[in-house]
């Protein structure tokens, strides 16, 4: 078969790997958490795998659970600038809160980085939802999740302001006499409810016209921050169903803002466990999970969603009414929807569903083959356009999809054997942010 279209691929490299348990089964030392050289081995890998970019999330606080390990460490933004100058070609996703960083700074620091990368940079925009971050930037409490997300649109109406301030190539010829052309820079004069910023950028207009945007969430909130401002949305797909669903929830509400449904990717999380047969993939699960067993699963899966265990019967159909996360609880909403979105469309026992998700993202066992087919399964008919691959260990599970499906897919047409173009937006097919003035704030109107 011919396909019109390329299979876009993130992976994330996050310390270990995805799955909390699963360090004990790595290779490598405890000290690869903190060292530069590690993420570069991991990008290497990645880039050898032609992935369309590295995935870094981020949480600014050190969890201290002295049974799990530390998922995050050196500042990804920071990360991003060492590991474009080493390896080429490949973007790399960083996660930043809206909620914990002021629009100047943050515009100025990503559009320098999109610049040294020559336009390789991804900023995925989350507006936290732990106090444990909240306590690292103040006494005040974290803000409820309507005002994060409200103070996250007017963060990136600044963000998009700034980063079109000032534009070189509205210079045109200027004088001998004079260095340049102080009319291609101009104020953004934005102010609004949360931030008063006067601009213009000191850094001009990037190679991508500014960094791709990605948005990682699905409660209602999220999905109108992806809607309004994500082009790359990071979510959990678990089903084609489901899926569609999303993605048209998110594309109409898009076009009701006056944007192409088209320049919006979904791009969801998946977890794949990779072995020579279904069997050996099935306690992979087991062991990297934690679980042990598919006892222990079943046992985690009744703990995890308050079932009484004298009575739980993992063979009886699942209620997804049941599963539905409260909408103003601390964690975390659109991560928690994937399961009882899932149900809402399929009929399954727990015993089903616990091999049908992990650590919230769809989980796909098997061999190399299996891996490959399910990839392409929600990706032929347009349910999604790639995937952020999240490796169970790093770098083990990094170099087995690298070396056992990259090939199988690429083999079907499916996906690049060398990189085209030069940045990530080229790569994903997404537009170039129209050179004009970006309006923004009460003086100017809203971006």
């Amino acid at each position: 078969m011919t396909y019109q279209r390329s299979l876009n691929l993130n992976v994330g490299i996050n310390t270990t790997g995805y799955l909390g348990n699963a360090w004990r089964y790595r290779s490598g030392s405890r000290a690869d958490i903190n060292d530069p050289a590690y993420y570069t081995r991991l990008t290497q890998l990645a880039h050898r795998g032609r992935f369309d970019a590295v995935f870094f999330s981020d949480h600014p606080a050190l969890m201290t659970d002295p049974k799990g390990r530390p998922f995050h460490t050196l500042d990804p933004l920071i990360l991003s600038a060492v590991l474009t100058a080493q390896v080429p070609d490949i973007g790399v996703v960083v996660t930043a809160s809206s909620t914990y960083n002021s629009p100047y700074n943050f515009a100025r620091r990503t559009q320098t980085v999109d610049i040294t990368s020559g336009g390789r940079l991804i900023i995925n925009i989350v507006s936290s939802f732990n106090p444990a971050v909240a306590a690292n930037f103040g006494n005040a409490p974290l803000p409820p999740r309507s005002e994060r997300y409200a103070k996250a649109q007017e963060f990136l109406d600044v963000c998009k302001a700034l980063w079109n301030s000032w534009d070189e190539d509205r210079e045109g010829e200027v004088p001998p006499e004079l260095f340049w052309d102080a009319a291609s820079a101009h104020p953004i004069e934005h102010e609004g409810a949360f931030y008063s910023v006067k601009g213009a950028l000191n850094v001009p207009r990037g190679p991508q016209g500014h960094p791709v945007i990605a948005q990682a969430g699905a409660s209602e909130g999220g999905i109108d921050l992806a809607a309004r401002h994500g082009e790359i949305i990071y979510c959990n797909v678990l089903s084609r169903s489901a899926g569609q669903a999303f993605g048209k929830k998110v594309r109409d509400r898009a076009a009701t803002y006056g944007r192409d449904p088209a320049s919006i990717k979904i791009v969801p999380g998946l977890v794949p466990i990779i072995a020579d047969s279904r069997e050996e993939a099935l306690r992979k699960h087991e062991l990297f999970s934690g679980a042990g067993s598919e006892d222990g699963l079943l046992k985690r899966f009744a703990n995890d969603h308050g079932f009484d265990l004298a009575t739980f019967d993992p063979d009886a159909v699942l209620d997804a009414e049941r599963f539905v996360p409260d909408p103003n609880r601390v964690l975390a909403v659109g991560m928690g929807l994937g399961l009882s979105d899932l149900l809402g469309h399929e009929k399954l026992t727990a015993r089903e569903a616990v091999r049908r998700s992990e650590g919230a993202h769809r989980l796909l066992l098997g061999t190399p083959e299996e891996i490959a087919d399910g990839l392409i399964d929600l990706w032929a008919d347009g349910t999604v356009d790639g995937y952020t691959i999240q490796p169970p260990r790093a770098p083990d599970d990094i170099e087995l999809f690298v070396d056992k499906v990259v090939p199988i897919l690429q083999d079907r047409g499916v996906y690049r054997r060398e990189y085209a173009g030069d940045t990530v937006r080229e790569r994903y097919g997404l537009p170039l942010p129209p050179a004009e003035a970006a309006p923004s704030g009460l003086k100017r109107g809203a971006a």
